[in-house]
């Protein structure tokens, strides 16, 4: 007979390796999590910039992707010239979940509260809630967005408010509940000696149930430049249509303005977008 053949102790490499593999894999998940969660600012600030091409910018970030601080900057993307930067710094923290993501933030120049808002991610469908806010911003940071403007070298109070406001993307359509808000407060431009122009409101609303357009309102609140117009947001354009007219005895102080804006038509200037 022969001899019963020897097992020769294979697993006694492996097992006398496992500790030194173990410990190198907790090293290494631990670096990972250590990058994620101390993950520098900068990486937040170039994402914003290429994601944008370059209109948004987050300049001398601080702090790390989650919480942290910049000088908020727009501009009309690569090369442009006449951007513009918001006076003090906006500052962000950023609540990460596996598909609820919490987002906070506050303009040391326009916000007395910070801005709050829920994001919900989804197969098929992307949705962002926002908490009511109200806010205030110099019109003067539009002009960095270049055309049209960086020639219409804006200048007022910008003021925001949201009630109820919801957005959902879904199938690349846009449905919105709630109410969007902007009043441009005593504006002027430097198209126009008459100062200020007058003020204006532009609304966004969606119905209770989001599934419908949402639709854009233009109305003047008062001055001598009368805008009005209406419009709807479809897919991810804008199709709008007003027109701006000039009251009596200030047509000559808002001509150039009223030929830069829309085509004239007579003593109106037709506004159209999409």
């Amino acid at each position: 007979d022969e001899p019963p053949m020897k097992r020769t102790p294979l697993r006694t490499a492996a097992s006398s390796a496992s500790p030194w593999g173990w410990a190198l894999s907790g090293a290494l998940l631990g670096a990972l999590l250590a990058s994620a969660i101390w993950a520098p600012s900068r990486w937040l600030s170039e994402s914003l910039r290429q994601g944008t091409r370059q209109q948004v910018q987050l300049d001398s970030p601080r702090g790390t992707v989650w919480q942290g601080s910049a000088q908020l900057t727009l501009s009309a993307g690569a090369g442009s010239r006449g951007a513009q930067t918001l006076p003090g710094r906006l500052h962000w923290r950023i609540q990460p979940g596996l598909t609820t993501w919490k987002l906070e933030l506050l303009a040391d120049c326009c916000m007395d509260q910070a801005a709050q808002a829920t994001v919900r991610l989804g197969w098929a469908t992307q949705q962002i809630q926002l908490e009511d806010h109200q806010s205030r911003w110099p019109a003067a940071l539009l002009s960095g967005l270049g055309a049209p403007w960086n020639t219409l070298q804006a200048e007022g109070q910008l003021q925001l408010r949201t009630e109820n406001l919801q957005l959902q993307w879904a199938d690349g359509r846009l449905q919105m509940q709630g109410l969007a808000e902007l009043d441009a407060q005593r504006m002027s431009s430097r198209l126009s000696t008459l100062k200020p122009m007058g003020s204006y409101r532009v609304q966004v609303r969606g119905t209770p149930q989001g599934s419908a357009t949402p639709q854009v309102l233009l109305s003047t609140l008062h001055g001598p430049l009368q805008l009005q117009g209406q419009g709807q947001w479809v897919g991810q354009r804008l199709h709008f249509s007003g027109e701006a007219s000039a009251d009596a005895g200030t047509e000559t102080a808002l001509s150039n303005l009223l030929n830069i804006i829309g085509r004239r038509q007579g003593t109106r200037s037709l506004l159209t977008l999409g």
